[in-house]
């Protein structure tokens, strides 16, 4: 129990203090002055800060520091050195000093006062000492200088009120006043004599300016003597001037005449020259200008073909990069495709050809069978063929012949079938129609002319031998009136057969 008194009372005792010293803070604003005594010798004076007040044993008292206006008047006439009875009026502005030693006269004088009462002594020693420096001055210096006399005042009444801790700010004087009049008879006196001076002053001027009128006038005068004097002078000279004038005048006009015909002739040929020189310049610069034009089009237009070139061909590469990229894409996906394909091609090969080696054992047997009959059948058209060789090599030239001939029509058919798509045809001329069959004609000559060089075979020369026996040997009439030829032979092969 004990160990706890110790701090409990150091702490009552601490918070005992913050409360003392919280009740005790006081602030001074800066028109105030706050005495605090007690403890100490000297009291202590706070203005515009703040302190501590120890309670119950220092005490707090308050000084207004503000000014205090003082109306001070003389309360009776007061005789200046002259023997002027007079009255002052004059406003003073004083306060309570903040100096250490004035402010603590001032605590022993006002504390505690009301402004009145402080306003009420300082009156009374300012009127004192107002009425010492009146009975001093004469009433024309005082009238004529008051800052003088208000400064006398001041200087007289500073000690006095310094003893009580006051200040004397301001002092102004108001007004001075006496019964007698003298005053306002001296405002006369100086009117009076300020007119005179006035007057005198006006006198003189108007006198000067009448003397300097007259002199004025006359020079004015005098001047303008000699200007009409030189304006005659100067219109003679005008004058005679004007007439030199016009005779140099008619003299040149005469000249000018004269030669205004060749000047007008000689400009008249100069402004054609200069006119066919303008047009030369104006064609050379129309030219030279229509060239650069067409330098200017020139250069445009290939710089736009080299632009659009240029854009073209990157365009191309972009495109030709595209379609690269598309057909190694394509090639790869075809690849792999591919590759898919083969392996299912593969797989799909395995399973066909164990089929095919199944079909190839039937097959096998198969063909050996149609292979038999094949050969039986080769041997049977081997056979007929050999026959058919005999029976042409036994053939004469008249067959052989009698063959070409009955071929012909369908070679010469052939040849003219090309015109039958045609819808018609237009020849103009005489004998337009003969060379059609000509030109028809021609192509079966064509055709023979490629047998000979193809066979061997020539037709021209068995047609002329045919119609050569056929003049040597005419048809004979039978009794039935058929026609026989000798030429023709008719064989028969072995079995009765007409070759």
């Amino acid at each position: 129990m004990e160990q706890y008194i110790i701090p409990i009372a150091v702490g009552a005792a601490v918070l005992f203090f913050i409360i003392i010293l919280a009740s005790g803070y006081v602030k001074a604003s800066p028109d105030t002055a706050f005495i605090i005594s007690g403890l100490r010798k000297r009291p202590k004076v706070l203005i515009g800060k703040a302190g501590i007040k120890i309670p119950f044993f220092e005490k707090k008292d308050a000084l207004n520091l503000q000014l205090i206006p003082i109306d001070v008047k003389t309360s009776s006439a007061v005789p200046t050195a002259d023997y002027i009875n007079i009255n002052v009026d004059a406003a003073v502005n004083v306060k309570i000093s903040d100096q250490n030693d004035r402010l603590s006269l001032a605590a022993q004088n006002f504390l505690n006062k009301l402004v009145d009462y402080i306003a009420k002594v300082a009156r009374e020693v300012l009127e004192g000492n107002m009425r010492e420096i009146v009975g001093k001055m004469q009433l024309q210096e005082m009238v004529s200088d008051r800052q003088k006399f208000a400064d006398l005042v001041k200087q007289n009444a500073e000690p006095d009120l310094g003893a009580m801790g006051l200040d004397i700010v301001s002092f102004n004087v108001q007004n001075f006043v006496d019964d007698s009049g003298v005053i306002e008879n001296l405002g006369v006196d100086n009117i009076v004599k300020i007119q005179k001076d006035a007057a005198i002053s006006r006198a003189e001027a108007e006198k000067e300016i009448a003397k300097a009128k007259a002199v004025a006038k006359k020079e004015a005068n005098d001047a303008e003597v000699i200007s009409e004097t030189e304006i005659a002078e100067r219109q003679n000279e005008l004058a005679i001037k004007k007439a030199e004038l016009k005779k140099e005048s008619d003299i040149k006009k005469a000249t000018a005449d004269a030669a205004y015909k060749i000047q007008e002739e000689e400009q008249r040929k100069t402004i054609e020259i200069t006119t066919a020189d303008a047009n030369l310049a104006r064609q050379e610069k129309e030219i030279e200008l229509k060239e650069r034009d067409v330098r200017i089009t020139e250069q445009r237009l290939e710089a736009e073909v080299k632009k659009k070139a240029e854009a073209e061909k990157f365009a191309r590469q972009q495109r030709a990069d595209a379609e690269l990229y598309e057909r190694q894409k394509d090639a790869e996906a075809k690849k792999y495709e591919m590759q898919q394909e083969a392996e299912a091609l593969k797989a799909k090969a395995e399973a066909e050809k164990y089929a095919k080696e199944q079909e190839a054992a039937g097959i096998r047997a198969k063909g050996i069978a149609e292979a038999e009959a094949i050969k039986a059948k080769a041997v049977a058209e081997a056979e007929g063929i050999e026959k058919k060789a005999l029976a042409q090599a036994k053939m004469t030239d008249a067959s052989i012949k009698e063959m070409y001939f009955n071929a012909l029509p369908e070679v010469v058919k052939n040849a003219a079938t090309p015109l039958a798509n045609v819808d018609s045809i237009v020849m103009y001329g005489d004998g337009n129609s003969a060379r059609l069959v000509q030109d028809i004609m021609t192509t079966v000559s064509q055709v023979t002319e490629g047998l000979k060089g193809s066979t061997g075979i020539d037709l021209k020369n068995i047609l002329e031998g045919v119609t050569k026996a056929g003049s040597e040997a005419a048809p004979t009439q039978t009794e039935d009136g058929e026609d026989t030829a000798d030429f023709r032979e008719v064989t028969q092969d072995g079995d009765g057969d007409d070759i």
